[in-house]
């Protein structure tokens, strides 16, 4: 997702709302929240590059995500566990990544990687914006798992593209069809549309966008087996105007969840195994598809709802929720750079200010909780200006 990547702070790192943002001093929330205080572990273990990130960590506290190489020009899908750090390869070509909270609790992980062959098409495709530098080789979904990475197919064209898979094994992603889609931005020529894959029965589904739509793209699954994802044009890739609609697939039906106002930039990035969904979604004011998004909660109950930004932000994504309604994100475009968030109860908080005095490094991203809430994401060095992946866990026990 070649402008997500960028403004989430996946590879870098929203505004009008429902409700004006609350925010509180880090001693009564200390007070406030069982969880205030958490421990912060650094994981110095790398490929040898400057800059690593967990973007997933599951339920077993196994972290998932990517390290650079030496030389920073390229990196690889990379597991965590157990203060153990393993290269999951690639399908031949540069790169890898796990991307999204891309791995279930048997041990199957998800994400993308690079093949020997070139795009014959010319296409740089949604995995270039997770690698460092654009290289035009194709690029498919993959699944490792007992220490092999095994890739998934497409529906037809050159690229896929993995991103959840739950505990029933089932991956969703998106992937291209041999279609030349007129909605397509170039480079960009192949129409995509949103897919389930089961790996262990060879087969893949196709999950269709909104009436009127030409392209889709699924970005995460539950237990219950709900996905969800965007629908738009095909544009760039994804993202901007493939993302004019949030959509939830479920009983074999696609239903816009709705968004903030805006006309792009309107993507779910994570599914809780209740049913929650968090995002992000542009207010009013996005008419040329510029990205000014902001995190947002949708629930059965309430629908919708903008959970605003850290003091001083303009900018905010949602990026991982567990079963407690916990929410952790991004929220950046403000002075004091891009700081990782933990929203509950109606609270959006710094994650920064929830961590024991003596913690002088920056967690820039928090990309994913699981349901003891610990967290991982991005850790800025401040030492040496490495970036390296963290998990936090509640110093309390469990939140």
């Amino acid at each position: 997702m070649r402008h997500i990547s960028y403004l989430i702070l996946i590879a870098a790192v929203s505004g009008c709302g429902k409700e004006t943002q609350v925010t509180q001093p880090a001693e009564v929330l200390a007070r406030r929240m069982s969880s205030a205080f958490y421990e912060v572990d650094k994981f110095s273990a790398s490929l040898g590059g400057t800059v690593s990130r967990g973007n997933s960590i599951n339920d077993r506290r196994s972290v998932a995500g990517f390290s650079n190489l030496p030389g920073d020009s390229t990196r690889h899908a990379t597991v965590w566990r157990g203060g153990s750090i393993l290269d999951l390869g690639t399908l031949g070509g540069p790169n890898s990544n796990v991307p999204w909270p891309g791995q279930n609790d048997r041990n199957m992980i998800v994400g993308i990687a690079e093949t020997a062959e070139l795009d014959t098409l010319g296409q740089e495709w949604s995995c270039s914006a997770f690698f460092p530098t654009v290289t035009h080789h194709t690029c498919l979904g993959f699944v490792w798992s007992e220490g092999v990475m095994t890739p998934l197919p497409t529906l037809g064209g050159n690229n896929s593209f993995a991103t959840g898979v739950n505990n029933r094994g089932s991956v969703v992603g998106w992937a291209e069809t041999p279609v030349h889609d007129p909605t397509c931005t170039a480079p960009q020529v192949l129409q995509f549309r949103a897919v389930r894959w089961k790996p262990n029965k060879g087969t893949i589904d196709e999950l269709p966008p909104l009436p009127g739509d030409s392209a889709s793209a699924a970005t995460a699954i539950n237990d219950r087996g709900q996905v969800v994802g965007i629908s738009g044009d095909c544009d760039v890739a994804v993202g901007r105007f493939s993302a004019r609609h949030a959509v939830l697939w479920e009983s074999g039906k696609v239903t816009d969840i709705g968004n903030l106002g805006g006309i792009s930039w309107h993507t779910p990035m994570a599914i809780s195994e209740k049913g929650d969904i968090v995002g992000f979604s542009n207010p009013p004011g996005d008419a040329d598809g510029s990205f000014i998004a902001r995190a947002f909660l949708w629930t059965r109950e309430d629908g919708i709802r903008d959970l605003g930004t850290l003091p001083g932000d303009a900018f905010s994504q949602a990026l991982g929720v567990n079963s407690r309604r916990q929410v952790v994100g991004v929220s950046f475009g403000g002075l004091s750079g891009s700081r990782a968030f933990l929203w509950q109860d109606g609270v959006m908080t710094d994650l920064n200010a929830l961590v024991g005095d003596g913690f002088i490094d920056r967690l820039v991203s928090a990309q994913d909780i699981n349901e003891r809430g610990r967290i991982t994401g991005r850790v800025l060095e401040q030492s040496t200006g490495v970036t390296l992946t963290f998990v936090a866990t509640p110093r309390s026990g469990e939140p």
